[in-house]
């Protein structure tokens, strides 16, 4: 018996270091997305003499692109999200993508000749996850400190929360999202009926 017990234990303690390689989030691949899509949304979009139809196009093509919109919904959404119908879940992702495709393509002139600046990653307890950290000079006072939270999934990259002076857009939005369906009648049906009323 011990001699059994022995042989899987020099099996897993050869097998789990691969497992572990495998699992581990390429921290240098996570960081390179996220410069691309800063990259593409300053030259393409911000710099870019186009109309602000044609801006709100290409920021919904990037937005779409580079975020994991499932993953944010279903967070934001947190306990609810158990308890919603399928058709309440896809309604809902969609609401929230269009309210904030209309918000950060707005506030993303705000960005109108600055670069992100990068100062490499730190390690994420979720799983598949790494977090980039950026800072973006300001006219004034110290820089604003922009932590991407990234996922991987095989050899591609989606961006999960975005955390802007240690204040996380996700966290925020589900506690907002928790505190109106409490309050709401008709719960999770009338949160999604309030989104779509914002992006009329």
């Amino acid at each position: 018996m011990k001699k059994y017990l022995s042989a899987i234990v020099l099996v897993l303690s050869v097998l789990f270091p691969v497992w572990a390689a495998e699992a581990a989030v390429d921290a240098k691949g996570a960081e390179q997305f996220v410069k691309d899509v800063t990259e593409d949304g300053i030259e393409n979009i911000i710099n870019a003499n186009i109309s602000q139809k044609e801006k709100d196009a290409r920021f919904e093509k990037l937005f779409n692109n580079a975020l994991d919109l499932k993953f944010i919904g279903q967070f934001v959404l947190g306990r609810y999200w158990r308890t919603s119908t399928p058709e309440e879940r896809n309604e809902f992702i969609e609401a929230y993508r269009k309210l904030n495709i209309q918000t950060w393509s707005k506030r993303f002139d705000e960005f109108k000749g600055r670069n992100f600046i990068f100062e490499g990653t730190t390690p994420s307890n979720s799983a598949n996850q790494v977090f980039v950290n950026s800072e973006v000079p300001m006219e004034q006072g110290a820089p604003a400190k922009v932590v991407w939270r990234v996922k991987q999934n095989g050899d591609s990259y989606k961006i999960v929360d975005i955390i802007i002076e240690n204040v996380s857009l996700a966290i925020t939005a589900r506690n907002e999202y928790s505190a109106y369906i409490k309050k709401a009648p008709g719960g999770v049906r009338d949160l999604i009926k309030d989104l779509q009323s914002k992006t009329k």
